[in-house]
């Protein structure tokens, strides 16, 4: 019908209103113009073109805010498994992100409502495709942090995700690096996080963490413990001479973190520890009178 791709802008004039929308004309090629948008006939419109469900080169009025040169936020409609995600990329249609651009492991993926950062692309049969942003793809373009944020709060979305770490571009667009050890899971590809900065670095990238500030994480590790020892009849087998590994295995803590919390039981005068276990304190009103 015509050597237009998907993809491509072109100036159409309105022929005839039809159930979908309209009829539009190059004044060679007739296209479906699918728009709520009101036209009148011979009214100029530019309009961008895409395959619909059925393989049909149609075109919309809606022009998408991603284009081949211009990557932009795409929120994620639908997922697939073995296929990939499709996105919204402010147009009157989704678009396909592959899975051979998702990481391999599916607990990975973005979730609905999560967001890519894409631009289009075309697969082998000239049908668009989204793809994700890659880190080449800044050219070393990255906004400089400055030094001030070390130890602050910082949200962003990750857009590289891995065994390593993950990638995100912070609200002001710094490039933070979450290494695998400073997470407690391995974020999602989308996702929105929020940690803070462990390190600003030379070239004014970041280092970024995922896990709780020290004394927050012992107020949480601490409650934790608590409930293991109100769910096991007030005792259980460890306490601070138990290996880290023994520790690992129960609470998934390191046993730093765990003699933290410990000692903030003990503080509060809620536990006590004798022969290898620890115990829950039953208080006794009588002794605190």
């Amino acid at each position: 019908m015509s050597n237009y791709k998907a993809g491509e802008l072109v100036q159409l004039t309105i022929k005839e209103q039809i159930d979908s929308g309209y009829v539009a004309s190059d004044q060679t090629n007739d296209f479906n113009l699918i728009t709520d948008q009101p036209f009148n006939e011979n009214d100029q419109v530019e309009a961008f073109l895409y395959h619909d469900s059925k393989n049909n080169l149609v075109a919309t009025a809606k022009i998408p805010t991603v284009s081949f040169q211009t990557f932009d936020w795409a929120e994620v409609k639908r997922i697939y498994q073995g296929l990939g995600v499709f996105v919204d990329i402010g147009s009157t249609f989704e678009v396909l992100v592959s899975a051979d651009d998702l990481p391999l492991h599916q607990t990975a993926w973005p979730e609905i409502g999560d967001q890519l950062y894409v631009t289009l692309t075309h697969d082998k049969k000239d049908r668009l495709l989204a793809q994700p942003v890659k880190e080449e793809d800044f050219d070393g373009s990255w906004d400089t942090a400055p030094k001030s944020l070390f130890n602050q709060d910082i949200s962003g979305r990750v857009f590289r995700s891995g065994k390593e770490g993950a990638v995100i571009i912070t609200e002001d667009g710094y490039r933070g690096f979450i290494h695998f050890s400073e997470r407690n899971k391995e974020p999602r590809v989308g996702e929105w996080v929020e940690g803070r900065v462990i390190e600003v670095k030379q070239d004014g990238t970041l280092n970024v963490s995922l896990l709780p500030r020290k004394q927050e994480a012992r107020i949480v590790d601490a409650e934790t413990i608590l409930t293991y020892l109100k769910d096991n009849n007030g005792e259980m087998p460890l306490d601070n001479q138990s290996t880290p590994e023994q520790i690992q295995a129960t609470f998934n803590l390191s046993k730093s973190a765990f003699k933290r919390a410990i000692g903030k039981l003990y503080k509060d005068r809620l536990i006590e520890q004798a022969a290898g276990k620890t115990f829950l304190v039953t208080n006794d009103p009588e002794k605190d009178n």
